[in-house]
């Protein structure tokens, strides 16, 4: 038998195996697809709110403004008042500038300020506001509606044995508890005893009364609720009231949350005069900035705000 050579044997310059440029072109597709995936799986089982649009998604009330995150609101919560030139101080004026457009029309201006569930902000945004709209000489009055867990005398630094509930019940004169606050025309209200009945107290004619009585004394009148799902305190109060302030909190408010929330206005002769997104990111890509909103301060357009009267 005789053999002899098809082809002669030529020295590889490269291995054969493995293909590095075969295996990086599949590594990036395939690390393509999965962060793609990941990223399409992480919106679809995210439901937080995040932003104006996901709130603009759920209801057609206006943006009224937008607070960032503060690590340190719980040592400094009246941000106003304790750091005036601050950038979020400068949103909570931002948000008293567009509420001096909302019911433009002659009449009272009470306002309910409440939330979806505990822990958004409600208390701190109803107290920088109330400073923030005194600040301007307008005559306000702040009343801490919350009568499960009561907070602002204690954000505000004042005595709270007596207070609402004292006035509700006729144990107390409302000019014996109104408490004034600093340098301007700023009154409180505090919550007083906490009852066994808030909801039947705060539905009551003698709550209805009182803030007729407010809203004609005051130039702005605010309510600090409960959140609306956990009881109907806020929905029960907003009926003697010109609307609700319903505050989101972003990145902890999940969308369902917030209709739930919403629905609670649809049965009643009230209905949600804003909202106001608080705790939004002032890092990353989904950053919070102070630099576009009336020549500086939030980064909710003005031009887009749907203000109803």
């Amino acid at each position: 038998m005789t053999i002899e050579p098809i082809r002669p044997a030529v020295v590889p310059v490269e291995p054969y195996v493995p293909n590095t440029r075969q295996n990086l072109a599949l590594g990036l597709l395939v690390g393509l697809v999965a962060g793609l995936g990941a990223a399409i799986l992480r919106h679809v089982l995210d439901t937080r709110v995040h932003g104006p649009q996901d709130v603009q998604a759920i209801t057609p009330a206006p943006i009224l403004g937008g607070i960032g995150f503060d690590p340190d609101a719980k040592k400094r919560p009246l941000i106003v008042h304790a750091d005036p030139r601050s950038s979020r101080a400068e949103s909570f004026r931002a948000l008293r500038t567009n509420l001096q457009f909302v019911h433009l029309d002659s009449g009272p201006r009470v306002f309910v300020v409440t939330s979806s569930v505990p822990g958004e902000g409600k208390t701190t945004t109803t107290a920088n506001l109330a400073i923030a709209l005194a600040e301007t000489g307008a005559r306000v009055a702040v009343i801490d509606g919350d009568l499960r867990r009561p907070a602002i005398a204690d954000y505000m630094g004042l005595e709270g044995a007596v207070g609402l509930t004292d006035v509700l019940i006729g144990r107390a004169e409302l000019g014996d508890v109104l408490q004034k606050w600093g340098r301007n025309e700023l009154y409180v209200l505090p919550a007083g005893r906490i009852p066994p009945n808030p909801s039947e107290l705060l539905g009551s004619s003698a709550m209805a009364n009182l803030l007729t009585e407010l809203g004609k004394t005051f130039n702005f009148v605010l309510v600090d609720a409960p959140p609306l799902l956990p009881v109907t305190d806020a929905a029960v109060l907003s009926k003697f009231t010109t609307g609700a302030i319903v505050i989101v909190a972003a990145g902890r408010t999940k969308r369902n949350e917030l209709a739930a929330a919403l629905r609670s206005f649809e049965h009643i002769e009230s209905k949600v005069l804003g909202a106001v997104l608080t705790m939004l990111p002032t890092k990353g890509p989904d950053s919070y900035g102070y630099g576009n909103y009336y020549g500086g301060y939030s980064d909710v357009d003005p031009l887009q705000l749907r203000l109803k009267e």
